[in-house]
């Protein structure tokens, strides 16, 4: 009898560790090739008594004081948004230095915000 469950014992085992080792992400890595498109241009032939004017591209960049996420937030990682950043509390304040919600004038400055 020990040996008949041993047996099984030892098959199911093999049978687990078969299966296991099968890949099954091979078909979603396929999935995600990456096409590269190239693009050709070309000029158009210059004719002897025509002048080609050359097109100046003029790009703006703006550089404000303050930098700014994608979405419009203040970009936390520079020097000049942390010194914005930092804000007088009206009333008293706890040991961190956040203002004290017990108070009244710190109440009113948080709806004004």
């Amino acid at each position: 009898m020990k040996k008949l469950l041993s047996l099984i014992a030892i098959a199911a085992f093999g049978l687990t560790t078969a299966f296991a080792q099968t890949p099954a992400t091979a078909p979603a890595a396929k999935a995600k090739t990456v096409v590269k498109k190239e693009v050709k241009t070309t000029t158009a032939p210059v004719k002897a008594g025509v002048k080609q004017e050359a097109k100046k591209v003029e790009t703006k960049t703006t550089t404000t004081a303050a930098k700014v996420k994608a979405d419009g937030t203040p970009d936390m990682r520079f020097k000049e948004n942390k010194a914005k950043a930092v804000t007088k509390v009206a009333g008293p304040t706890k040991k961190d230095g956040t203002a004290d919600m017990r108070y009244k004038a710190n109440k009113a400055a948080a709806k004004k915000n």
